[in-house]
């Protein structure tokens, strides 16, 4: 029998779950110390945890270790890179704790509208004090869903009942699905502007870490309501502070840098903070600890591994490629405006690469959406797609047009469906460096798509790339490649330069106006 590990308050379904299965032997305690732990349970095969801290010298300590599963969605808390070094498998749960989370929302809202903190501590104490907590009403209401994904989705729904009207911003769901859910796709600046309340549901990393700041603050009403049960670090806290005291912005908290007791730097700014309950229900710890046992078991028996979050790539496929589509698709993606939903994602897969082309998806997916795991397998990038209402075709390939291996990406969007534009992309692997051979109808650009890079596309005249190696010299910025091409119809041509420092936003703005540019923008790769 195989011997699971349950170290934590985790629902007795799984250990009942999993025993009544009869190929595991379960043992449960609540324990912080999982060092102390594998003395006695060294031979575990498997864990399940909440928000227990498993690195790499917990990894070690349990040396027949082959199977981590977090229960719950969410695995900052597990060194995933050593754990697939020491050949186990870490998955999550996504979905079980989402509908509370969307719940926690809604609480949140109503208990900061109608005052009900205050006012119990105040009516436990004798007093009457109506007046003083006249609240307001969420029905007919603007809410602003920074994040269109599972929660977002749910938090939506949730709140239909009220009436409300609903601003959503996510650049990976289309139009027809945020319809769907009844919600209206907007910028993120317009989301900021009109919305009553504010609902932050996105992931912490190096792209979304603080983009919730000055920026965004200025923009939005006074006395607006701002709530986060996402990730602390979405927010710029010192930012958030100034905002508080010029429109008197009210900011609802579930979120910390550490979940432990102790001083918290939001203690000053925020009017309601909960000890991060977000997943915190009976139904939530259920369903956690059911979808954790059933993973286990399909795992075991059938081979799933659709939630495995460290999944290597498939042997024979050489990692570069893999680098390499998620290159492409990060290049494609910024020809598009920034309020483009994308509609359709096409990939045509040449040579011997043909064979993983559905491994390849994976990539192309994480870099069309921050937050999505690379780690993650291609059932589960299929089924991402699929909820954010974007069509995906893996196209049949000709062989006999000689590209090798290589891999061309197509992506359809744009801000409506009246609006619609493409962008086309090939590239390939060339002495081990990942090269990109052609972008739309710009064919032969072979350039090492790395570094600091400046694109712009534009109607072919005289003196045009002069004008933009000017303009970028006068900023102080070095060039130190440049492809120029003319399109195969001689109209548009584009510049690609790479540069020696990041080019600022506004200094895009500048040249794509100078020039007419038709796209514009700066990428570090």
């Amino acid at each position: 029998m195989k011997k699971v590990v349950i170290p934590t308050r985790l629902s007795a379904v799984a250990k009942e779950q999993l025993e009544d299965h009869g190929n595991y032997m379960v043992h449960q305690e609540e324990t912080s110390d999982l060092l102390a732990l594998a003395v006695e349970h060294g031979d575990a095969y498997a864990m399940i945890v909440r928000s227990e801290k498993v690195t790499a010298e917990v990894i070690d300590a349990f040396p027949q270790l082959k199977v981590l599963i977090r229960a719950g969605a969410g695995y900052n808390t597990i060194d995933i890179q050593y754990a697939r070094k020491r050949g186990v498998d870490v998955m999550n749960t996504p979905g079980a704790n989402s509908n509370a989370v969307a719940e926690e929302v809604v609480a949140l809202m109503l208990a900061d509208a109608r005052h009900l903190l205050a006012a119990d501590a105040s009516c436990r104490t004798g007093k009457w004090e109506k007046s003083k907590f006249m609240g307001r009403e969420i029905t007919g209401k603007t809410i602003g869903l920074l994040g269109l994904g599972h929660i977002g989705q749910l938090v939506a729904k949730r709140l239909s009942g009220f009436e409300v009207r609903v601003l959503g911003f996510d650049p990976m769901i289309s139009e027809e699905r945020a319809k769907d859910i009844g919600a209206s796709l907007v910028s993120m600046e317009r989301l900021f502007e009109e919305a009553d309340y504010i609902s932050l549901h996105i992931p912490e990393n190096e792209q979304t870490r603080g983009i919730v700041n000055a920026k965004l603050f200025n923009c939005m009403q006074e006395g607006a309501t701002i709530i986060n049960c996402a990730r602390s670090g979405v927010i710029n806290e010192d930012d958030l502070r100034a905002a508080k005291v010029e429109k008197g912005i009210r900011f609802l908290n579930d979120v910390y840098v550490k979940d432990e007791e102790g001083d918290k730097s939001v203690a000053d700014i925020a009017d309601i903070m909960l000890p991060h309950l977000g997943a915190s229900t009976i139904e939530a710890n259920t369903n956690a600890a059911m979808y954790a046992a059933n993973q286990l078991i399909n795992f075991d028996e059938r081979g799933i591994s659709h939630a495995v979050v460290n999944r290597d790539i498939p042997e024979g496929l050489d990692p570069a490629y893999a680098d390499l589509a998620f290159t492409l698709a990060r290049l494609a993606r910024s020809g598009f405006k920034q309020d483009a939903k994308l509609k359709l994602l096409e990939t045509s897969i040449y040579g011997d690469l043909s064979t993983y082309g559905s491994w390849l998806l994976v990539p192309v997916v994480c870099a069309l959406k921050e937050g999505f795991d690379r780690s993650k397998d291609p059932a589960a990038a299929q089924a991402y797609l699929m909820e954010m209402g974007i069509a995906y075709e893996d196209r049949e390939t000709d062989e006999g047009k000689g590209y090798g291996d290589s891999i061309t990406l197509d992506l359809t969007g744009g801000p409506s469906s009246d609006e619609l534009h493409a962008v086309s992309i090939r590239g390939t692997v060339a002495e081990g460096n990942l090269m990109v051979s052609r972008i739309n109808d710009f064919e032969k650009l072979y350039f090492e798509p790395k570094g600091n890079l400046l694109v712009f596309i534009y109607p072919d005249a005289t003196g045009v790339l002069a004008k933009i190696s000017s303009a970028v010299a006068e900023a102080g910025i070095n060039i130190d490649d440049v492809r120029n091409p003319h399109s195969e119809c001689g109209t548009r041509s584009i510049a690609i330069l790479k540069v020696n420092r990041e080019v600022p936003e506004s200094l895009v703005d500048d040249i794509s106006a100078s020039i007419q540019a038709t796209t514009g923008f700066y990428l570090h790769l």
